[in-house]
Parts: C-alpha cells; sequence; structure tokens
C-alpha cells in the first residue's frame, strides 16, 4: 500500500475486529463463483466495496476511525461499521439527510429525532464523539447540533466505532462517528453534480430542493477538489396531511436554507511526505414567514397555539460554522511513522425564540440564546515497530476551547399584541457563563501480532484539562468566576482472533468519558467554582464480538456492558447537574446479510438495548425515558442488476418504558415506538449519470418522534402545553434525485 492512502484525521490504535458496512460488506469471491457471474455481479448497495467483483478493495480498506492511523478494520476490537458514499448518496437522494441516515444503516445507533438536534440519538445508550477528518464537532457544552454541520454532497464515507473509546478525547462514551470528506482527484478537470427534490404533495410549502456542484483536478504532485452545495426546505406534514409544529425547544429544519463550501488540498511534499488541507463554511439556518401563533397570550396563556404566517424575528435559528484543518503526514521520520494534524473550528448557534411564563406565570416573554465555540487544537503522533511482531503508538494532543454566549429578550407588548408572530429584541442579557479550557493528553498503545490470527493491544491515556469559568451574573447575584482543572485515566485491552473458515472472535474492555457540560453546570450564582471542579465523566465497557463472512453470508454481532458512577442529568428548569448515579447499559447489537443468486439480497439489523440506574434501595431500575435509549430493528431486501436496484427496508422502534417513579420522579414516563417503511429505486445510465426514486414513510405513519416524545417530558406543562413540544414525524414523501460524474 502506498504510504499515503490514508483518511484524513488519525488517533490511537485500539485493537482488532471485523469491517462490516451499515448493512453488511460484500466481497467478491462470498457470491457464487460462477465466473460469468463475477463479471456482472451488481454493486453492492451496503457494501464499502464499489463493486462485488472487488476482492482485493474489500481486504484493502483502511480506516482510522478505530486507530488513528491507517489500519484495516479486521484489527479493531469493537464493532466497526462503514457507509459508503453509494449508500449516502442513495439514501440522502431519496430525502434523508445524513444522520437519518445512519440512524437506519448503524445497528448501535438510535433513529434520528427529525429536527436540527441530534440529541437522544445514541450509541449503545450512550452518546458517540462526531468527527469530521478527525476534528472534534463535539465540545465541553454539547448543543447536540453536530451533523448539522456538513452536505452530505461532501462525504465520502462515514466510519463508526461502536463503544466506549478514548481515541479522540473526550464524549465518545457511546461511539466515534468520523466524518469522512471527499478527496480530491488527479488529472481531470473531473466534475459532479446533484440535483434533487422531496415533496409529500400536501401543499404547494411541501417542497424541498438541493442542488451541489464540485471540481477536482490536479496532477500527481498537487490535486484539490472544491465542493459547493445548497439546500432549501419548505413545511412538512405528517400522516394526517397537517402541518407539523416548528420544534420550539431545539429547532427543526422547516423553511431552512443551508449552504456548504468545503475546499481539500493535497501536496506531495517528499516521496514519504504529504500535506493535506482542508477549509469548510457552513451555514444552515431558518428564512421562513410561517411561525406559532398564541391566540390567548395577551392573557398569558400558551393555549390553543396553531400555525400562521407572518412571522418575524431579530433572532432566527440557525447554525453557521467555519473548519479548518491541515494533516502532515511522514512515513519515515527517524525510523517511524508520524502524523501531525492541527485544525480550528468556529460556530455559532442561535435558538428559536422559547416561550417562558413570569410574573408567577401571569405573562409570556420570549427568549433566544446565541451560543458561540472556538476550538482549536494539534496532535502528533509516531507508530515505531519495536520488532516484526511488535508495534508502538504514542504521541500527545492538546485543544483550546473558547465558549461565550447570549440571550435575547424580546418586546411583550409586540409579541403579546401579535399572538408571538413579531419577535423584536428588547434587550440582551447573558445566557451561561464564558469560559475556555485547555485540554493535554498523552496516550501510549502497544501491538502485538502473537501469532498469524491472533492479535493483542492495549494502551493507556492520560488526559488533564484546565477550567477558567469568567465572572458572570444571575439575577441580581453576581458569581466571580474562578478556576479549576480536571483529570481523567482511561485503560484499554483487546484481543482478536481470525480463522481461515471467515469467522472472527473479540473481546475488549475499553474506557471513555464524557466531558462536563462546564457552561450549563456552573450557571448558578450559589457555586464556589474553584471549590467545586467539574470532572470527565468515565464509563467502562466489555465487549464480545463475532463476525462471519462466507459466500452466501455476512454477518456481525457484538455483546457488550457498560457502566459509569456519575452522570450529566438535565432539570425540568433547563438546568444541568453532575450527579453520582450508578447507571448501565447493555445489548446486543448485530447485522446480517444473505445473497441470493445473482441479485437478490435480505437482510437486517437489531440493537437490543437496556439502561437501568441504581436506585438508593440497591436495586436496578430502568432509567428514565428521557435519556434511554429505545431498541430498534431493520429488515430490507434488496435486487440489483448492475444497472437498476430496488430496495424496501422496515424501520421499527421498540416502546419504552422507565421506572422513573422508583427513582425519585413523580411518575414513570413511556416513549411508544413506532414503524416505517422506505422504498429506493435506482438507475445507472452510462451516459446519463444516475437516477433516485425514493418514497419515505411508505405508508404514510402519522407519529410523534423519540425526541417530540422526550421534550414533551422535559419541557409540558412548566413551559406551556406538551401539543407544542410533541414534534411529529414527517409524513410519506417522494424524492426524485440525479447525480453524475462527469
Amino acid at each position: 500500500m502506498s504510504p499515503y492512502n490514508f483518511s484524513r484525521g488519525f488517533g490511537l490504535t485500539l485493537g482488532a475486529g471485523v469491517l462490516l458496512s451499515a448493512a453488511p460488506l460484500q466481497a467478491a469471491e462470498e457470491r457464487p463463483s460462477d465466473a460469468s457471474l463475477a463479471a456482472t455481479a451488481p454493486p453492492a448497495a451496503t457494501s464499502t466495496t464499489t463493486t462485488a467483483a472487488n476482492t482485493a478493495a474489500a481486504q484493502e480498506d483502511m480506516v482510522v476511525v478505530g486507530s488513528r492511523t491507517p489500519a484495516s478494520p479486521d484489527r479493531i476490537p469493537g464493532a466497526v461499521w462503514i457507509v459508503d458514499a453509494e449508500q449516502i448518496e442513495s439514501r440522502t437522494q431519496a430525502g434523508e439527510d445524513l444522520k437519518t441516515a445512519l440512524g437506519k444503516l448503524i445497528p448501535g445507533m438510535d433513529f434520528a429525532p427529525e429536527g436540527r438536534t441530534e440529541y437522544g440519538q445514541n450509541l449503545r445508550g450512550r452518546s458517540p464523539q462526531i468527527l469530521i477528518d478527525g476534528v472534534p464537532m463535539t465540545s465541553s457544552r454539547g448543543l447536540s447540533r453536530q451533523f448539522d454541520s456538513i452536505d452530505p454532497f461532501n462525504v465520502e464515507r462515514v466510519e463508526v466505532l461502536s463503544g466506549a473509546n478514548s481515541l479522540y478525547g473526550g464524549n465518545a462514551t457511546g461511539g466515534t462517528i468520523n466524518i469522512v470528506t471527499k478527496a480530491p482527484q488527479a488529472g481531470g478537470p473531473h466534475f459532479e453534480t446533484q440535483v434533487s427534490t422531496t415533496s409529500g404533495f400536501d401543499n404547494h410549502r411541501d417542497f424541498d430542493r438541493r442542488v451541489a456542484q464540485s471540481v477536482s483536478g490536479g496532477n500527481e504532485r498537487l490535486r484539490g477538489r472544491l465542493g459547493v452545495a445548497y439546500a432549501e426546505n419548505g413545511r412538512f406534514y405528517d400522516g394526517h396531511n397537517e402541518e407539523i409544529f416548528p420544534d420550539l425547544a431545539q429547532t427543526d429544519l422547516q423553511d431552512n436554507r443551508s449552504v456548504d463550501l468545503l475546499s481539500t488540498m493535497e501536496i506531495d511534499l517528499a516521496e514519504q511526505q504529504r500535506l493535506e488541507l482542508l477549509a469548510q463554511y457552513y451555514d444552515s439556518g431558518f428564512e421562513g414567514e410561517r411561525g406559532v401563533y398564541f391566540p390567548e397570550l395577551e392573557q398569558g396563556s400558551l393555549g390553543n397555539a396553531g400555525i400562521r404566517g407572518g412571522y418575524a424575528s431579530d433572532r432566527d435559528p440557525g447554525t453557521e460554522r467555519q473548519l479548518y484543518n491541515a494533516n502532515y503526514h511522514h512515513a519515515d521520520l527517524l525510523g517511524q511513522d508520524f502524523y501531525l494534524q492541527g485544525y480550528y473550528r468556529e460556530e455559532t448557534s442561535t435558538f428559536s425564540p422559547f416561550p417562558y411564563y413570569v410574573d408567577d406565570r401571569a405573562a409570556v416573554e420570549f427568549r433566544a440564546s446565541e451560543q458561540r465555540t472556538d476550538l482549536g487544537g494539534a496532535r502528533a503522533l509516531f507508530v515505531a515497530p519495536l520488532r516484526d511482531d511488535l508495534e508502538l503508538t504514542y504521541g500527545v494532543d492538546y485543544y483550546h476551547e473558547r465558549f461565550g454566549s447570549d440571550q435575547a429578550y424580546f418586546d411583550r407588548a409586540t409579541s403579546d399584541a401579535s399572538g408571538g408572530l413579531e419577535l423584536d429584541i428588547d434587550r440582551i442579557g447573558p445566557r451561561y457563563p464564558g469560559y475556555s479550557v485547555d485540554g493535554f493528553a498523552g496516550y501510549a498503545q502497544l501491538e502485538w501480532q502473537a501469532t498469524e490470527r491472533l492479535s493483542v493491544q492495549g494502551g493507556v491515556r492520560q488526559e488533564h484539562a484546565d477550567v477558567d469559568v469568567d465572572a458572570f451574573s444571575v439575577g441580581s447575584a453576581t458569581n466571580p468566576g474562578g478556576r479549576n482543572d480536571y483529570d481523567t485515566t482511561l485503560f484499554n485491552l483487546g484481543v482478536v482472533q481470525e480463522y481461515d473458515s471467515g469467522h472472527r472472535f473479540w473481546s475488549s474492555y475499553s474506557q471513555g468519558f464524557e466531558l462536563p457540560n462546564v457552561a450549563s453546570v456552573y450557571s448558578g450564582a450559589q457555586f464556589d467554582i474553584g471549590r467545586n471542579p467539574v470532572d470527565g465523566i468515565q464509563t467502562d465497557q466489555v465487549e464480545l464480538g463475532w463476525g462471519y463472512r462466507s459466500q452466501a453470508w455476512d454477518s456481525q454481532l457484538a455483546l457488550y456492558y457498560s457502566w459509569s458512577d456519575r452522570a450529566l442529568e438535565n432539570d425540568r428548569q433547563l438546568g444541568t447537574e453532575i450527579v453520582d448515579d450508578k447507571r448501565r447499559d447493555y445489548g446486543i447489537e448485530a447485522a446480517t446479510s444473505r445473497y441470493i443468486g445473482r441479485h437478490w439480497e435480505v437482510g437486517g439489523t437489531a440493537h437490543l438495548t437496556r439502561s437501568e440506574q441504581l436506585a438508593d434501595d440497591g436495586e436496578w431500575y430502568r432509567r428514565d425515558a428521557r435519556y434511554a435509549s429505545l431498541s430498534s430493528a431493520t429488515a430490507f431486501v434488496e435486487w440489483d442488476d448492475n444497472q437498476r436496484s430496488l430496495r424496501l427496508q422496515g424501520n421499527h422502534a421498540f416502546d419504552l418504558s422507565d421506572d422513573a417513579s422508583e427513582l425519585g420522579s413523580a411518575s414513570d414516563n413511556e416513549i411508544d415506538g413506532f414503524t416505517t417503511f422506505d422504498l429506493i429505486g435506482r438507475q445507472r445510465t452510462a451516459d446519463y449519470g444516475t437516477f433516485t426514486l425514493g418514497i419515505e414513510n411508505l405508508l404514510d405513519k402519522r407519529y410523534a418522534t423519540v425526541w417530540g416524545q422526550r421534550a414533551a417530558v422535559f419541557y409540558a406543562p412548566t413551559y406551556g402545553p406538551e401539543a407544542l413540544y410533541r414534534f411529529q414525524g414527517r409524513g410519506r414523501t417522494f424524492s426524485l434525485g440525479w447525480n453524475m460524474n462527469w
């Protein structure tokens, strides 16, 4: 392999494992062995390979999500899932956004909330860390908007490592999701064009459109790519053809406009040295004129609300980001592989005007926050061969994060008179305390190839963070701010055994940690910050896994058990605290695919999970449904003849109930599951590109999203009636897309 065949972003090797794409991998020798069939086998729509006839590519896929250096997924002791460019293209052209597609393809990942937020879209019941080319989109002030950061047009593939790990630092207690951007091509110029539309035909406002264009080219020393994607969404309608209420709490993507401008460059500095550069500007925000009308607002009531035109606000929800990333690789520096990465990200996130009861609930005031994060860092990593069967990976990480925020208060007389449709800013005040975090980490990892088929890997990571909180005001009180720090030490150990029969087994123990939500935890005036350090919340996990690849089958299964002694928890007043609660998540994560004849494939995924919390009486009870993940399953059947394909997939979220009353809450909560079906057809042509027809929610099911049901528990009745927050899923939609490389 060329020393330059590596993915942007790098990390710490964990171990060995099984490569399985989001629905399982199809390798050439695993199809019927007829020579003529091998020549005409269709592309595997759920495969990481380009075609079924490309065995070498299947075996040489390299990922960084489980290693931070290019590594075969077969060497990672955990469930690795890869969603390739064809899968991303087919599903987004059929009307899905990226997080929705991943939720239906990655078995351990929850279904998407269907709005701007991915709050509660966990991996294995806990929060995942989301990266773009190894740059963390997650920070200590988690806003659950990490997927609102890139258009799928600029994504080459998505690498997912399920389970707790510390590869890139904090916030990977459920797993790591690395979004890999498209690389430039030599020669050319090469062009790629995408156009798509989506509608449920419920109203002239029910119409979405996307257009994207890229150009790529260069020579063997210098290559570049520029991609631009633009999308406009209309209004959304549910399965009863009723207009969906906006998500007032976390915002949604109705009447949203987004632009993603991403440029990449690769420079071969010398025979064994390469520099990769990336610059991105992303802007996604509301630009509509329909909002929630409250007819009883002048009486201090949020009841009988409806949707009307004429909405105008001085602050609308949106996400704006800039990202810069540089990767340098030297294949032989002092006899070692050397990787150096530097990155910088700045973002501004604004929220919808939100109704707060004031004056002892006699009146309503609308407020909207704006939150800003600047994050920069550097990583250096060496890979040193100690002997033929022993390799050492070691390095250091550093990052600096700066957070600030404010809150707009809207004029009450204007909002009352207009029923909340006209919102003029009256004043700007503080929302959360500003702060900065400086983090340092060192790590070392050993990999021992004990036999040709057995490998053992283990390592340690030590992280230290200094937290500096600004002075801030809460009402009439002032908190002087302060400084503190925290340390986290994490270990991992993994073993994998491979067999010529196509079976693989692995076992692992790994630790990850969640960054403390500094802004929210320290938002009260009563804190003596210097004497109340916030620690990284550690999660431990054990895992047993099995994978099997044969002529007709491709399967992977993992059993996991994770636990922690502390947690971040939100209260019903929108505050956050660190609580000393013992919590555990355990379950089964599985995917399988069966190839039948030349053209048929059937399969599915399953995630059976349970989240529990230890109560004061010493018993384990089902965790609060606001946080726990739902079990889920999918099943699909696909026909593909190389020129055209048709895929029918069913998606089912199971019901979830908790024992919240046993854990101190007033009552138990329930989340209702749902079942939807999707149909995706594609026609490939030699001269005119690929056409995609998609029907999402084929049976026009009416349901409340998981997030909408959780939001109703979080916010109602404290912030108004349940109907305001029970965000609905979109009804049946039809999409038509066209893609061409030329």
